[in-house]
């Protein structure tokens, strides 16, 4: 019979042998650690721990960052911004003008539609609502390939001027406002006054470009804006095999061309992005990364914990891996038995890494707020990360288990053999590798406990950073004047000024001011000013911010009026040539202290203002989400100047200020039953709102430290209180020479000390380098802090000498006749 012969390169399947060899590696595995129930929970714990982390954060970050958008090849897909060093400007938007050139003259894109956000009111049978929504071109959606589940999208005939008025509507819109009817495509609904026809329903979970809720047409609300508005951002789609290096240069040279004939384009540098990066700032993406490190990091530290014990275990075990070695099991045969129950551990673990990955996501979901986040942004436990949760388990197993499985087949066959019971120590080589591995350990738990602090000290000082002023007793919300209805600055001001009167009337209320600002949200206008006799150039003009406002806003927000007085009611409410200027702008343009009837104006548009007389200077406060590095000077105009249609209304309660919020509707309702009002909510929600990210980022690394410290904890007194095991003789010889319990206490208390110390050295390293990559997220703290550094420090000091004590008692209590009795 003739043998069989394999072809090279061709695998075949395991053989019958092969596979009952397997199992019984599988079972003998089993009974092992069934048998060493102590060793196993503390492997078990260790690695659920270090897998629900990472898995928790590889869930995150793909949602957030590898998971491609649900656009079509969204790989081809950017977005086009222009900044403007003179103003400040880094993401600003384009003109309509300048839109139309950059189609005709680029090469780079295949398509290129454009977007301007706006709120709409709709009126019909119900309660007015106001929305949030835009202004698309009719390229747009289809450059996404995505179109209507109900009816048509837009187009060219749509978006153009004179074009019949339509509208297509957010899925989810659709079915609450209207009851997912069928036949509401063709139905007329008022926007902001104007009757739109509904020709479409856009899929569910599309709200383009991240809560956006009600779409129409661009080209008929902006075709006859000057170029000078910047009030739209482009999406384009890149041509097949052109760069985005590529489509940069092209765009910049159309741009140039451009600002060599228009003065308007002048200080204006377009910005090409991939657009994920108009839905992901850079900062949240930058702290997404580095979660991402220190989790891989909290992994290594459980592998080098569970490393350590199977050093200890096979240690323990010599005589029984020379005696296989004995009967004739080879070194690989050894091996693949002590990573099977590596490989097993690690699989154990996994189910309970995942549940506590599960629980974390959803926790950490449902604390997202659902207005501020894009409607595709999101995780969970789902398959793709239950395969990453086996491959990282699989993989720690392997890399946990192998030098100590390599370490184990190097024992001398005739020396263990000889060996009595009552031996002494390991081979110097294996402890010099656990003692390597805890300094490993020290080193990367100072690493990460430094940047967990550094994140959870930014939280903490977002959390207690003030505006300026007292937030608890202070109700939000905003209103809005339909168009067609308050057309004039004088009529929104009649509005404005009765709704007011209605609202400071009521019971608990003791002030209130209106403003297209809302403190800690945002608004008001900024462009460049002109300071009465300093002459300047159009370049030289430096940049403010002007808002509009009611008379009671120092007193609505109890900050001083640092010079002069506050509006009065007659000034705040008409075209009065007076101004209000903050202590920042007051330094910067005044530092001499002269500031009281000097005089500014403003240009907007290219259009020179009134010339404003400033009658006082107020004290500093916070206008955005999140404490600005350095905010713009900011000038405080009567209201006329800056009347919006979406007002603020800002006001001050006695107690709760939720309990007003019914009362101010209403009168809201008595003064005009078509004004909608919302979003609500109290100063202190938009305060806690700005900075939201950062609260679920602290929480996560302060979660991330708490399992960091756990996992130092185990490694030193893992690594001790095995040592002591193996030095019983030697403690016992010392205590029978002479040695007191303190000494003993010493010893063992000094050689942790010595490890971690180490290990502290090594980390500090470490952290230096490390925090100056998150040195731009940080708040109020720098990457450097020696206060974290030396906490850290003190604290991992702490829990060394904390995992080193129960091991020196252990060795204070050997009796020098057990110790040196030999079996």
């Amino acid at each position: 019979m003739r043998p069989s012969v394999t072809p090279p390169g061709l695998k075949t399947w395991p053989t019958c042998a092969e596979t009952m060899t397997l199992f019984r590696d599988i079972e003998y595995a089993w009974r092992t650690l069934v048998a060493n129930k102590g060793f196993t929970a503390v492997a078990v714990i260790c690695l659920a721990l270090g897998i629900g982390v990472n898995t928790t954060a590889f869930s995150i970050t793909d949602g957030v960052l590898i998971q491609p958008l649900p656009y079509q090849d969204s790989g081809r897909l950017v977005v086009l911004n222009q900044s403007n060093a003179r103003t400040g400007v880094r993401f600003g938007g384009i003109s309509y003008l300048d839109l139309q050139d950059w189609r005709q003259q680029t090469s780079a894109f295949s398509a290129i539609g454009a977007f301007q956000g706006r709120g709409f009111t709709i009126t019909d049978d119900g309660e007015p609502e106001r929305l949030i929504g835009g202004a698309v071109g009719w390229e747009l959606f289809p450059m996404l390939g995505v179109q209507p589940i109900l009816g048509r999208g837009f187009t060219k005939e749509d978006d153009r001027p004179g074009a019949a008025p339509v509208m297509l509507l957010s899925h989810a819109v659709w079915q609450r406002r209207y009851a997912g009817d069928l036949t509401i495509t063709g139905r007329s609904i008022h926007l902001d006054g104007q009757p739109y026809t509904v020709i479409g329903v856009m899929p569910p979970r599309f709200e383009f470009p991240s809560v956006n809720r009600v779409w129409i047409p661009l080209v008929p609300l902006v075709y006859n804006t000057p170029r000078s508005s910047h009030s739209a951002v482009a999406f384009a789609r890149l041509k097949p095999g052109v760069s985005l290096e590529r489509s940069r240069d092209d765009l910049t040279t159309v741009s140039r061309r451009l600002e060599e004939q228009y003065t308007e384009n002048r200080g204006w540098t377009p910005l090409v992005r991939p657009m994920r990066d108009y839905f992901i700032p850079e900062d949240i993406e930058l702290v997404i990364l580095t979660m991402m490190g220190a989790v891989t990091l909290v992994l290594f530290l459980a592998c080098a914990n569970v490393a350590n014990l199977l050093l200890a275990r096979a240690a323990a075990r010599q005589k029984e891996i020379a005696l296989r070695a004995a009967l004739g099991a080879g070194r690989g045969r050894i091996i693949r038995q002590l990573l099977t129950e590596s490989v097993i551990l690690a699989l154990i673990s996994t189910p309970i890494g995942v549940a506590i990955a599960y629980y974390l996501t959803g926790r950490i979901f449902a604390a997202l707020p659902p207005d501020n986040v894009p409607s595709f942004i999101g995780w969970s436990v789902d398959v793709r990360t239950l395969v990453y949760a086996i491959v990282v388990a699989l993989a720690t197993g392997i890399i946990f288990g192998l030098v100590p499985a390599l370490h184990a087949v190097r024992t001398d066959l005739q020396d263990v053999l000889k060996e009595g019971a009552g031996g002494a120590g390991g081979s110097a080589s294996r402890n010099r590798i656990r003692n390597a591995l805890v300094v490993i350990e020290v080193a990367l738990s100072l690493v990460l406990l430094v940047g967990a602090m550094l994140f959870v000290r930014t939280f903490m000082n977002l959390e207690s950073a003030g505006g300026g002023f007292d937030t608890r007793p202070l109700m939000t919300m905003r209103f809005y004047l339909a168009a067609d209805t308050y057309q004039s600055a004088d009529a929104r001001m009649r509005r404005v000024g009765d709704i007011l009167r209605r609202v400071e009337g009521l019971a608990g209320v003791e002030a209130a001011f209106a403003s297209n600002l809302i403190p800690l949200s945002g608004g008001g206008d900024s462009g460049p000013v002109v300071i009465d006799g300093r002459p300047s150039t159009e370049d030289e003009r430096p940049a403010i911010r002007f808002v509009g406002v009611t008379e009671h806003l120092a007193r609505t927000l109890n900050v001083p009026i640092v010079e002069g007085r506050p509006l009065s009611e007659s000034e705040a409410r008409t075209r009065s040539g007076v101004a209000l200027i903050s202590e920042m702008m007051a330094r910067r343009f005044w530092p001499d202290g002269n500031r009281l009837g000097q005089r500014f104006r403003l240009e907007r548009k290219g259009e020179a203002g009134q010339w404003l007389t400033v009658v006082g200077v107020l004290g500093d406060f916070r206008h955005d989400p999140l404490p600005g590095d350095d905010p713009l000077p900011a000038a405080y105009v009567p209201y006329p100047y800056n009347a919006p249609l979406n007002t603020g209304l800002t006001i001050r309660v006695r107690g709760e200020p939720a309990r007003v919020t019914s009362a101010v509707i209403h009168e809201i309702r008595q003064s005009d039953p078509n004004v909608p009002v919302g979003p609500i909510r109290t100063m202190e929600d938009l305060r806690r709102l700005g900075f939201w990210p950062f609260r679920i980022f602290g929480w996560l690394f302060a979660i991330l430290g708490g399992v960091t410290l756990f996992l130092g904890v185990i490694g030193v007194y893992g690594v001790l209180s095995y040592s002591i095991a193996q030095r019983t003789q030697e403690i016992g010889l010392r205590v029978a020479l002479g040695a007191t319990r303190g000494d003993v206490l010493r010893l063992i208390l000094g050689q942790g000390l010595r490890l971690a110390g180490t290990g502290i050295a090594l980390g500090l390293a470490g952290a230096f380098g490390a925090t100056q990559v998150v040195g731009t997220v940080l708040y109020r703290v720098t990457p450097t802090d020696p206060i974290t550094f030396g906490v850290i420090v003190l604290v991992l000091v702490g829990v060394a000498m904390a995992a080193s004590y129960l091991p020196a008692r252990q060795a204070m209590a050997v009796e020098p006749n057990v110790a040196l009795r030999v079996d």
